[in-house]
């Protein structure tokens, strides 16, 4: 790293701290361990589904995440991989935390540099890489007394990957050769299909040919009614129109059974091996990892848990990896970003009660506009793809590298 007056004087601050933390409870796996630090809420999902695709990729590498702020923290949501919040920027927790963990490799997101703890990584010759980098956050209004301090800290990072060229010209007039720099747009979450029986498919597009088919995916049972009576609107315009009703927890499904024969519709169990015929009104699908298969049959999606206040919505990425236009509620806290961009290119739409629901099924029900909407979601989803496998390569690489020497 270069020498600089301005992170010389930071460190010599920041070693004013004199309580050292303890280590974390959480031991350190064994093995490979990719770390990598969420700085904003808008990138968290995009590094949550990259540090997903890593540890499928490479079963044996552990990641951790480490996330700026107690409220972001709560909002991660996965199992596959250690979280823990940021170190505080002192000397003392640097080298604490870096101690602890040991990691292989540094995925830092955004900006918002610690320079303490980039500092005490760089020095321990762990590899550092800068993704999604944006001028804003580069050079906070706080580092005035430290002039040359961005200068000195961003010659640490080994690549550099920018979300716009101004970005990458700002990294340039501070010393960073343009061999380390690359402009590739913002990291975002992209879209992944997800597996399916073909037979089922088949016999299933088979009966339902021709019909309007609607799912409502990863339900609460609170929202049930709501889903229902909908169909019900909806069905007085387009008789034939078929609902395919997945709960968020099948094993839930005996409480989904009963809703169904209290509101007297005719409905069939996907577990007991029952198939749809032309009287059939909704399908229930209470079993688990066949989300793949009812995506693939329905164009339009409504998205659960987005109807009661608390649980936060749930992935729209996935019916738009599979063709689906997307409505959904408004309690959508965990995936807020998503649904924006989604929204923003006309493919998903926010309805309330079972009003806003029938008049946006209603719109979107023919098949030229679930086609437009399934359209706008797939190229939405799909924007981030190259940019995730960009910086899974160069981890894989460098984690190929680093088990050679």
């Amino acid at each position: 790293m270069r020498t600089s007056p301005s992170l010389a004087a930071y460190l010599a601050y920041s070693r004013r701290t004199q309580t050292r933390p303890l280590p974390p409870e959480t031991p350190r796996p064994a093995g490979e361990l990719v770390w990598i630090h969420i700085t904003n809420p808008v990138q968290a999902p995009a590094l949550v589904q990259l540090a997903e695709r890593l540890t499928q990729q490479r079963p044996d590498t552990s990641v951790l995440l480490t996330v700026a702020g107690e409220a972001l923290l709560k909002k991660i949501r996965t199992q596959s991989m250690i979280i823990a919040a940021s170190p505080s920027d002192t000397v003392a927790a640097a080298e604490v935390f870096l101690s602890h963990w040991s990691p292989d490799i540094c995925i830092w997101s955004g900006g918002n540099l610690q320079p303490a703890l980039l500092t005490y990584t760089h020095r321990a010759g762990i590899p550092l890489f800068l993704v999604n980098a944006e001028e804003s956050q580069l050079s906070p209004a706080s580092w005035r007394w430290f002039p040359d301090l961005p200068r000195a800290l961003l010659q640490s990072f080994q690549r550099t990957f920018t979300q716009d060229e101004a970005t990458a010209r700002y990294l340039r007039r501070l010393g960073v050769s343009k061999e380390r720099v690359n402009v590739t747009g913002p990291l975002q979450e992209n879209a992944v299909t997800l597996p399916f029986n073909v037979s089922d498919r088949e016999e299933l597009s088979n009966i339902l040919r021709g019909r309007p088919i609607w799912l409502a995916a990863m339900l609460d049972l609170q929202e049930c009614f709501t889903i229902l009576e909908a169909h019900r609107e909806i069905s007085h315009l387009s008789h034939r129109a078929m609902l395919i009703i997945v709960p968020d927890d099948p094993d839930q499904g005996t409480a989904f059974q009963e809703v169904l024969r209290q509101q007297d519709l005719r409905h069939i169990i996907w577990s007991e091996g029952e198939l749809p015929d032309e009287s059939t009104q909704v399908l229930l699908a209470d079993t688990h990892g066949e989300m793949g298969l009812w995506y693939r049959l329905s164009p339009i999606a409504f998205m659960g848990c987005s109807l009661v206040a608390q649980l936060g919505g749930r992935d729209p990425n996935e019916p738009a990896a599979h063709g689906s236009a997307i409505l959904h509620g408004p309690h959508i806290s965990h995936y807020i970003s998503s649904y924006a961009r989604f929204a923003d290119a006309g493919a998903a739409r926010s309805v309330g009660d079972v009003s806003t629901l029938a008049s946006a099924l209603r719109k979107v029900i023919p098949v030229d506009q679930s086609a437009i909407m399934a359209h706008a979601a797939w190229d939405v989803a799909s924007r981030g793809a190259e940019v995730t496998d960009l910086i899974l390569s160069l981890i894989q690489d460098e984690l190929d590298q680093r088990a050679a020497r």
